[in-house]
């Protein structure tokens, strides 16, 4: 379980982004993280994905202080970034694999599990592309299956659907309630409101601050 206690964060010297942002993710759920461009929700998951130390508050993992990503890794807590952070110059399977084995799993499994994850994203047939010949679309899809393939205790997704058609955000937000049916706490940033209503809980962004809308 994820729980941020009265967190503020902000970069360098400037105002805060956000500030006194207290909520819990629960094992099971996916909450939607709304508001309007800039209202601070990429700064939010990344303070819960480790990469951001809080001005003030706390965040902390089933009980545990989150001190940094490396930490965040150990914990299981998975980001799939709004940049999707894929290197272009490996294949969608390469970039998936690499993942994996780097999180302990055998080159052997690595390859069945990147197999299955592109699959379910109907990406099986750009599994030997690299990134930089995929389109827009295809390489959101293939962060995405690179994530779930990690299989992670905490999932934070930014904005991952933004460039996705109607029929593919669709296998994305089934997906991702597949994810939390598993037993996962889903964060789901978005600032698409058909997204947003899909999910179980809404934690919306406004003016610095954090409101609770459902949840």
């Amino acid at each position: 379980m994820l729980t941020l206690q009265g967190v503020s964060v902000g970069y360098g010297g400037a105002p805060a982004v956000l500030r006194d942002v207290s909520v819990t993710v629960r094992p099971g759920r996916i909450l939607a993280l709304t508001g309007s461009s800039g209202a601070g929700k990429t700064s939010l998951l990344s303070a819960m994905a480790g990469l951001l130390r809080p001005r003030g508050g706390a965040v902390s993992i089933d009980g545990q202080p989150l001190r940094d990503r490396d930490q965040a890794v150990e914990h299981r807590i998975v980001l799939i970034p709004q940049d999707n952070g894929l290197a272009p110059i490996l294949t969608a399977a390469e970039n998936l694999q690499v993942a994996l084995v780097a999180g302990g799993v055998a080159a052997r499994e690595a390859r069945q599990q990147t197999a299955a994850a592109l699959g379910q994203l109907g990406l099986s047939g750009q599994a030997d592309q690299l990134v930089e010949e995929l389109s827009g679309g295809q390489q959101q899809r293939t962060a995405i299956a690179r994530g779930l393939a990690l299989r992670g205790g905490v999932l934070l997704a930014d904005e991952v659907t933004s460039e996705l058609d109607v029929g593919n955000r669709q296998r994305v937000l089934n997906l991702l309630h597949e994810e939390a049916r598993r037993g996962a706490a889903v964060v789901f940033a978005t600032h698409d409101p058909e997204v947003a209503a899909a999910c179980e809980a809404e934690l919306h962004l406004v003016e610095g601050r954090a409101e609770v809308v459902r949840g």
